[in-house]
């Protein structure tokens, strides 16, 4: 699920910079993993959406509308019928580059990034529920990496810019997938080690 991500891999035909507005629907942990299933899967319903996620159907239907009032979804009205609504995403991955966002989105980007960081915990939970299935291939090519290093804000900036930039050198294009591909999650976390970079709070 392609949600935050530098300028750099960014396609402004494909890729939506998120808004005020955009950034609060999506600061819901859920909403991204939602919006991230049908990124990952293709269109799909209420239904289908929340057998995946474990949520009731009516759950998984809100958080489309909602969704959908942030203009990330878009309803395929052809696939649906009377009972049933199909829904798919607007684009391919949402931008949002801190350093370059106005003061008045700052702070809905702080709820967004937290959204992201608990999403992704959620995907590793559920991926790592999967890796006694995994074929010997897809295990021995599989990475899970935790790296502890002491970098200032500028050299974590230059290194997300360095890894961006590979993963945009491995993203398909708009063609099918060659044979023997499946969608592959790239995770990428950089943050300070907890209680290390938070401001003094006063004597204890």
């Amino acid at each position: 699920m392609a949600i935050s991500s530098a300028p750099s891999a960014s396609s402004p035909d494909r890729d939506v910079e998120l808004d005020t507005a955009a950034l609060r629907v999506l600061a819901h942990p859920l909403r991204l993993n939602v919006l991230g299933l049908l990124r990952e899967r293709g269109p799909s319903t209420a239904t289908r959406v929340g057998a995946e996620l474990g949520i009731t159907p009516g759950a998984a239907s809100y958080h489309l509308r909602r969704l959908a009032t942030g203009g990330l979804i878009v309803e395929e009205p052809a696939r649906g019928t009377g009972r049933e609504r199909w829904w798919r995403s607007a684009h391919r991955q949402s931008v949002h580059e801190p350093a370059a966002a106005p003061a008045e989105r700052r702070e809905a980007g702080r709820a967004y990034t937290r959204a992201v960081a608990v999403a992704a915990a959620d995907r590793l939970r559920r991926a790592a529920q999967e890796v006694a299935l995994l074929p010997d291939e897809w295990l021995d090519a599989s990475a899970y990496g935790d790296f502890l290093l002491h970098l200032t804000p500028g050299d974590v900036d230059r290194m997300r810019g360095e890894i961006f930039e590979v993963i945009a050198r491995y993203r398909n294009g708009d063609g099918e997938p060659s044979e023997g591909c499946a969608p592959v999650v790239v995770q990428v976390q950089a943050f300070p080690a907890a209680a290390t970079a938070l401001p003094p709070t006063g004597d204890a």
